[in-house]
């Protein structure tokens, strides 16, 4: 089994980071680690850098689950990106990190996250950063 973790290096990140870690471990499963840009790749902060990369690579690996890296230039549209990699890659679940919103960014439609969550052709895992990396 494969679980699909779309990362970037951010508390959210790092929550569907520590979620898709717990499920593969909980599963038996490996995880595939995909960070993509929206087209702007060398000056996103969104995309991971090496040192990055590793540490996210290192803190799966010590929990015993098999780990793929897969780091993408982008098209611009990473649900799209997301979802490719979904179909393409035989994953049975897709975790992705949620950030918070303000009442009218809720409104907004086209979001990354709303996108995935509705198009997906497997069950995704949708976490939230838990409230005290906020404070």
């Amino acid at each position: 089994m494969k679980i699909l973790v779309g990362y970037v290096p951010t508390p959210e990140g790092e929550a569907a980071l520590e979620a898709a870690a717990a499920e593969a471990v909980l599963r038996g499963a490996s995880v595939l680690l995909l960070n993509t840009s929206r087209g702007d790749t060398y000056i996103a902060s969104r995309y991971a850098n090496q040192e990055e990369l590793d540490t996210a690579e290192a803190r799966l690996r010590e929990r015993g689950v098999q780990v793929t890296i897969q780091q993408t230039d982008g098209t611009g549209d990473v649900a799209a990106e997301l979802l490719r990699a979904a179909e393409h890659e035989d994953v049975k679940l897709l975790v992705l990190g949620l950030r918070r919103r303000s009442p009218v960014g809720k409104l907004i439609l086209g979001s990354t996250a709303q996108r995935v969550l509705l198009e997906s052709p497997v069950p995704v895992l949708a976490v939230k950063v838990p409230s005290s990396r906020y404070d």
